[in-house]
């Protein structure tokens, strides 16, 4: 009898680690799987406090400490600026061929200035805070979004300096600057899409930042950063360039900020359909984004 109940053990299949065995009486449920803090939790008033508060906090300790202040989110990029204005004036010679080159310059250098530090900030964002992320129950998407509010916040600043330079230099205003929160809309939405990847992917893999700051600097130059669209001729390069959902963004910015005569992104994509491949990976990239952050948010705790 007792090598028979012996056997009959050693044959029976082990309990569920998430549900468990069933009480022998019949009584009370099975153990269920304990997830972590979701990436959008807790209400929508807790989580709008919870990103203003630490998006206000790191805007404030960006520049703590330093002699000029607030001053250094205008002198980077003025800084960046002043060298590529040189090289394309003054040895390339490509802007005397591009009207009001200087602001076409020092715009698209802050617009993606705001692009490029929101997304290389969010990488680390939610590493660099594991202490309360170990510690504390809060909606874990608030980290990579506060990150892209400061530097939102550092491109409005920005932004009341490159107007004052506008006007100084003759730039005046027209009514599509009335359009540039559309376009400020798609920056920012693709800005968190990929800051909030980036920065649940680098929880798992330390390489991503790396990664990340050399894609980031390609997409600068392919970007139409520092050209216009017409200086790319049309065919097959034009037609890949337009697969960078920046890319649209940028060359209809030039129409509407700087120069009306410029061509827009419907024009320079050779229409609508042109603009197709943009929208797809404009679309795609936020659709992972979204699911893969809140696939990871339960985990990043164990992970980190």
């Amino acid at each position: 009898m007792k090598a028979t109940a012996a056997a009959g053990l050693a044959d029976a299949e082990p309990p569920s680690p998430t549900t468990g065995p069933e009480p022998a009486d019949g009584v009370g449920a099975g153990l269920q799987e304990v997830r972590g803090p979701s990436a959008f939790g807790g209400g929508r008033r807790r989580f709008l406090e919870l990103l203003l508060l630490m998006a206000m906090t790191d805007f404030k300790k960006t520049f703590f400490g330093t002699v000029l202040g607030y001053a250094w989110s205008l002198l980077r990029p003025l800084l960046t600026f002043a060298v590529l204005l040189v090289v394309f004036t003054r040895i390339i010679r490509i802007g005397s061929q591009i009207p009001s080159y200087p602001m076409f310059l020092l715009f698209n250098i802050v617009f993606f200035g705001f692009f490029q530090e929101a997304t290389m900030t969010a990488t680390t964002a939610v590493v660099g805070r594991e202490s309360i992320v170990r510690k504390t129950q809060f909606p874990r998407l608030v980290i990579p979004l506060a990150a892209v509010l400061t530097a939102l916040l550092n491109l409005g600043m920005n932004l009341i300096a490159v107007v004052v330079f506008f006007l100084f230099f003759g730039v005046g205003p027209m009514w599509t600057w009335l359009l540039f929160p559309v376009l400020l809309g798609l920056m920012l939405i693709l800005a968190s899409a990929v800051a909030t990847l980036l920065s649940a992917l680098y929880v798992r893999r330390r390489d991503v930042a790396i990664i990340w700051g050399v894609l980031s600097m390609a997409l600068f130059y392919g970007s139409m950063v520092l050209i216009p669209i017409s200086f790319v001729p049309e065919g097959l390069l034009r037609d890949l360039m337009f697969i960078n959902p920046l890319v649209p963004i940028m060359v209809q910015a030039h129409q509407w900020i700087i120069d009306p005569g410029a061509l827009g992104a419907v024009e320079a994509a050779g229409g609508w359909l042109g603009l197709l491949p943009a929208a797809i990976v404009f679309v795609g990239v936020c659709a992972w984004s979204t699911h893969f952050f809140n696939r990871e948010a339960p985990r990043v705790a164990e992970e980190l």
